[in-house]
């Protein structure tokens, strides 16, 4: 295989940097140069809501902590429209039929489906429209089906393989707002999901995505791609959506994906410029020996457009504990990803 050039160790690119320097209330930003942004401006801002700087999205942000490779391992979701207030578990804490909640639980735990509760922002509970959807971000499949529902019972039967409901590859955004969870959610999220300039009929609130130390959190349906410490009004995230690019600076990473294809996915896209939501998916995540204790290693082939790309990368534990939630007991490490080498494959030979 030939070598492209290695990626450096301790990545120092704007992907890999907090929007700006924090504090608990972020203060305003200079207008832009033009009205319409360009994706490679991404990263220029911080995420709005105000918040003590004890919190830990105002704490991740001057650490600088890297989201990349915490994307959720869902693949298939179930998104279930209940408005009102959503307690820490919001299918069990919420107006959803609690008859119901723990057996659609049990069935979505053994489809391996995951459950998120959505709400239109500031809607009340008299706007429901009792929605429901199922998501599959499979790559070649990306598509939500959504229905509509009598009965919370409903869903214990409904078919989720795609059979029923209407289908659509539009962009749909879910802003996470869970504030019964992490105050960080909801301050940092509802004022971006109240401001996303999107069609409003693509805009929900939703509940824990994970990661709240990188709120604002958005999943971008129905590829899957999830963003952390979004900024301002998500202008220049919808805008790249609406490409078909994604947004380095704030991509956690592609859900459905395993961390080390995630890490090897971002850094082959900061290193071939490759943005578009489809380019380098993988095809083989292989364990490496570990090099030293507490450290793991993997290559991870890519898909590119002249060839397999080959990725290596390490992961090891944080070097300090941090308080990686608000309601966290006690401060916890945390997995940091560490690109080696990219190659590209070289292609067979003739006979």
């Amino acid at each position: 295989m030939g070598a492209v050039g290695d990626i450096p160790a301790q990545p120092t690119g704007p992907e890999h940097r907090p929007s700006a320097p924090v504090s608990g209330d972020p203060a305003p930003d200079s207008p832009p140069e033009n009205p319409r942004p360009e994706v490679e401006r991404a990263g220029r801002t911080r995420p709005a809501g105000r918040l003590e700087p004890s919190r830990c999205s105002v704490q991740a942000l001057l650490r600088g902590d890297s989201p990349t490779a915490t994307a959720p391992p869902a693949r298939r979701w179930l998104l279930v429209e209940q408005p009102g207030s959503w307690g820490r578990d919001a299918l069990l804490e919420s107006r959803f039929d609690q008859q119901v909640a723990p057996r659609l639980a049990a069935r979505a735990r053994e489809a391996g489906v995951r459950i998120q509760m959505v709400r239109r922002p500031g809607d009340r509970l008299s706007d429901s429209g009792h929605r429901w959807a199922v998501a599959d971000t499979t790559p070649g499949v990306e598509t939500v089906w959504w229905s509509t529902r009598t009965m919370d019972a409903e869903l214990l039967d409904a078919p989720w393989d795609g059979t029923a409901g209407t289908p659509s590859q539009a962009p749909t955004y879910l802003v996470c707002t869970h504030g019964a969870h992490d105050a960080c959610c909801a301050v940092r999220g509802r004022p971006l999901a109240r401001s996303l300039p999107a069609d409003p009929g693509d805009v929900w609130e939703t509940s824990h995505l994970g990661g709240d130390r990188f709120a604002a959190n958005v999943l971008v349906l129905p590829h899957g791609h999830v963003y952390g410490q979004v900024p301002d009004d998500g202008e220049e995230l919808v805008y790249a959506t609406e490409q078909g690019q994604v947004v380095l600076p704030w991509l956690r990473g592609r859900a459905g994906l395993t961390a080390p294809a995630q890490a090897a996915q971002h850094h082959a896209r900061a290193q071939l410029g490759l943005l578009a939501v489809g380019d380098l998916p993988p095809r083989r995540v292989r364990t490496l020996p570990a090099p030293a204790p507490g450290v793991e290693r993997w290559a991870v082939t890519l898909a590119g457009p002249d060839g397999d790309v080959v990725v290596t990368v390490d992961s090891r534990l944080s070097e300090h504990a941090s308080h990686l939630t608000c309601a966290a007991a006690q401060p916890g490490r945390w997995r940091t990803w560490h690109p080696l080498e990219l190659r590209m494959a070289q292609p067979a030979a003739p006979a």
